[in-house]
């Protein structure tokens, strides 16, 4: 074993600090002046070779591979005293106590609240089995969040955790652990202070969390992170806020991809059309066409692999890169006559081949794969329908003939859109199987967590490399951290049942604090018999508010979850995915903000209201962008809702707009058609005034807006052309809009970019309880005043004060440049006149 017992002296070397010990050297460094790296170096070699960060201070070995995503910065400045008894690392922001005789490390903010210590003796050691392992003194007032795809509640304190990729159809949502992803990352929250600090450890080997499920009357309260091999390379992350957290690890990590906007539509899918025996193509179109006669609006379908089942010496058997043609006569017609209906094919792709597939031996003598602990010969694992080989991504030459046959096999066809599937190497037991590591060589069991991510980067190249200016839509269901900047991710194959629909929330929340922003789980549940009609409406209910909005099963009662399955409940599945295509001018300028910021479209109470400690266990009610708090109906039978609304907040119910005081709980009757939902003081909803059917085809022409004016307010209205990367080159409107209340309550809408908004009608819907307004002028045009509700609808121009919503109606055209909507609330006194 190696344990780090004392530390001697403390100096700096160049940019680092370097700590000796008794066992392993340790290095310090301020990357920026919120983002500590703390690394234990037991190997020796402190090798910088990294497939996951976009930022560092350093070179690294990845960076050409990596040149598109990393940006080299400059360290932080700190202020080294060395003494007897401890160094002190002084930075701008965060202070650095090294206690040298017995040893820990100790991180301090600003106001002196200590964010981080070592526990003495268990700090940092290597045990028998040649696991490194890194201890944290936690205290019982601490909350541990996301860790990348977790099942069971959201609040983590005194759960244990594995990290190791498994292929796990079916899961327990409450228990099944682990799942698709490996993101060793996790934000700790304090009910006292209230001060958030995140926790990345960068290494790719398996591992694992205890966070004080352990207990021992010989040390403080701890939590323990343990992996497989590499060193303890900890990147501390100061908030206080936790959503500066996740900015700041998504400027490790990357920023989450900014998708078409069809990414965001409702996804049809299931595995029963591309199993049919012949003419699967056929039954697709149907099912689109099912969904335009149904009126279920629909952007996209997710291909499953059925279409690569060809006939082999063994039988029906799946063959990436292949095509059944007996199941799909012409590839390219059935792409393009899916783009005329607008819809976009995710075809699966998997990294397994099989060992009769038609190609095996051509890809075996360009060494496509992963190679055998012993032999040069490829490593074998338990695949789909057998046995088969695993290609190595990390090895380039794999990745340039990997992208030839994605391309001449898949893209050439005609879609700008593949689904990464069944990636996460589970099967692969002998974990000491051989990768290239770019040359350098590595184990299947220190690399099997970054395939998926290279994968996916070689996937977005070819697909660029195909299309030029079309925006790559990746979807994936492994991946490491860092994912998010690739592709939309979703929480595999779910079971269905009722306590998924309540723990996949949790699930989802989880992975909005771990970077990825875009995402979500299968509605309706992937594997077991179908919903029952009272779930399949809660799902959906829920669904239409997760960033990717797909319904995908395959029923092990020979049934299919389609909306229209149930024909008692087709309306309000239909309204439910009404009201989902109505929000994408909200949720669209949500996906652009997280791929500016890395900040959540589903977003935790305890993040959004982090002041206000009674949310800190909620896991199932969230916050769907800053302005809408969501509460669905999880529970069957449900005849009412209880929902917590946040201290120090004022809500208004989305449909009545009745007022609630934040700090207590509220009951709401519900029945089947039910959404909770409530309007936050202070927010700007921008939705489509007008139904939206197909996102590929269809424009926002009317925004009909949202607004509390009982406090000051901003958003950032996002367009573009939803397609191309035309953005890229400043082809964008980003519309910011302010909201200063008061008497007289002013909205101003600034313009940045020059896309032309397609916007030409805007309908204000101002919440407003104390009284209507004196007058309403838009860009110093007085609005002339309705007091006849139809007369005002029938009006082009015009302002209406809804006496059942407490609201002011103000409607007019679009401007088109930088303008104000200033709303007079002064008192008008007639009698004084």
């Amino acid at each position: 074993m190696k344990l780090c017992l004392q530390a001697g002296e403390v100096k700096q070397i160049g940019d680092y600090f370097s700590v000796s010990t008794n066992s392993v050297e340790i290095r310090i460094l301020f990357l920026t002046d919120s983002i500590l790296r703390i690394r234990a170096g037991f190997d020796g070699e402190f090798a910088e070779e990294s497939y996951s960060l976009v930022m560092t201070a350093w070179e690294d070995r990845m960076d050409v591979f990596m040149k598109k995503y990393r940006t080299r910065v400059q360290p932080a400045k700190a202020e080294l005293t060395d003494g007897e008894e401890k160094a002190i690392l002084q930075g701008k922001l965060l202070r650095v106590e090294v206690e040298k005789n017995p040893f820990r490390i100790c991180v301090y903010d600003r106001d002196n609240t200590l964010l981080h210590a070592d526990i003495v003796d268990l700090a940092y050691m290597e045990d028998s089995n040649h696991r490194r392992i890194h201890t944290s003194e936690i205290s019982e007032d601490d909350c541990f969040y996301g860790f990348g795809e977790k099942s069971g509640v959201f609040n983590k304190a005194q759960k244990f955790m594995g990290m190791s990729p498994k292929d796990a159809m079916g899961y327990d949502p409450k228990e099944t652990d682990s799942l698709y992803k490996h993101i060793p990352f996790y934000i700790k929250l304090n009910r006292k202070h209230q001060k958030a600090v995140g926790y990345f450890y960068h290494n790719t080997y398996e591992c694992d969390f205890d966070m004080g499920k352990e207990k021992s009357n010989y040390w403080k309260r701890h939590s323990r992170y343990r992996t497989d091999g590499g060193d303890i390379d900890l990147f501390l992350i100061a908030g206080p806020a936790v959503r500066d957290v996740v900015e700041r690890y998504t400027d490790l990590t990357g920023k989450s991809a900014m998708l078409p906007v069809y990414a965001l539509g409702y996804l049809g899918s299931s595995m029963y059309y591309p199993e049919l025996e012949a003419d699967c193509d056929d039954a697709i179109l149907e099912f689109i066409d099912t969904t335009r006669e149904e009126g279920i609006p629909a952007d996209g379908f997710q291909l499953s692999s059925g279409y690569c089942a060809i006939e082999t010496q063994e039988g029906i058997k799946r063959c990436v890169f292949t095509w059944n043609k007996k199941r799909f006569k012409e590839p390219k017609e059935f792409f393009s006559q899916m783009k005329e209906r607008g819809i976009c094919v995710s075809p699966n792709v998997k990294p397994g081949i099989l060992l009769v597939h038609p190609m095996l031996e051509e890809m075996k003598e360009k060494g496509m794969f992963v190679k055998d602990s012993e032999t040069d010969e490829p490593g074998i694992g338990t695949w789909w329908g057998g046995k088969g080989m695993f290609v190595d991504f990390t090895k380039a030459s794999t990745r340039e003939e990997w992208k030839e046959l994605l391309k001449e096999n898949v893209l050439d066809y005609g879609t700008n859109s593949v689904w990464n599937d069944n990636c996460e190497y589970d099967s692969m037991v002998d974990k000491d199987c051989r990768c290239s590591f770019e040359g350098k060589g590595g184990t299947i069991g220190q690399l099997k967590a970054v395939m998926s991510n290279i994968m996916c980067h070689v996937t977005d190249e070819a697909i660029q490399e195909t299309f030029g200016n079309q925006r790559p839509y990746i979807v994936c269901r492994s991946g490491h951290s860092g994912i998010q900047k690739y592709a939309q991710t979703w929480a595999g194959d779910n079971l269905t049942c009722w306590d998924s629909l309540k723990y996949n929330i949790a699930t989802i929340l989880g992975m909005s604090l771990s970077g990825v922003a875009n995402q979500g789980c299968d509605i309706g549940g992937f594997y077991g018999p179908a919903p029952e009609a009272e779930l399949l409406v809660r799902w959906i209910q829920n669904g239409i508010f997760q960033p990717r909005f797909s319904i995908h099963s395959t029923n092990i009662d020979n049934t299919v979850t389609e909306p229209w399955m149930y024909s008692g409940c087709k309306e309000e599945i239909r309204q439910a995915i009404e009201f989902r295509y109505q929000m994408i001018p909200y949720l669209y300028s949500l996906m652009e903000r997280a791929h500016e910021t890395g900040l959540p479209i589903m977003e935790p109470m305890c993040s959004a209201f982090q002041h206000d400690s009674k949310c800190y266990d909620e896991g199932v009610d969230f916050m769907f962008g800053d302005s809408l708090l969501v509460a669905n109906v999880v529970e069957k039978g449900a005849k009412t809702r209880k929902v917590y609304l946040p201290e120090g907040e004022i809500f208004y119910d989305f449909y009545n707009r009745t007022q609630y005081q934040g700090g207590q709980t509220v009951e709401l009757p519900v029945e089947l058609g039910s959404i909770p939902l409530f309007i936050r003081s202070g927010a700007i909803i921008p939705m489509a005034a007008h139904q939206l059917n197909n996102l590929m085809q269809q424009k926002v022409t009317a925004i009909r807006m949202i607004c509390e004016a009982g406090r000051d307010g901003a958003f950032t209205l996002y367009e573009d052309d939803g397609a191309t990367m035309e953005y890229t080159k400043g082809a964008y409107l980003k519309t910011r809009i302010t909201m200063q209340a008061g008497e007289q309550t002013a909205l101003s809408f600034v313009h940045e970019g020059s896309y032309e908004t397609a916007v030409e009608d805007m309908y204000i819907d101002m919440i407003h309880r104390e009284k209507a307004p004196y007058w309403v002028q838009v860009d110093g045009q007085e609005v002339p005043h309705f007091l006849h509700r139809r007369k005002f609808e029938e009006a082009e121009f015009g302002w209406y004060y809804s006496q059942s919503l407490k609201s002011v109606q103000i409607k007019y055209k679009n401007p088109k440049k930088d303008y104000k909507v200033v709303v007079s609330f002064e008192q008008f006194d007639m009698i004084g006149m």
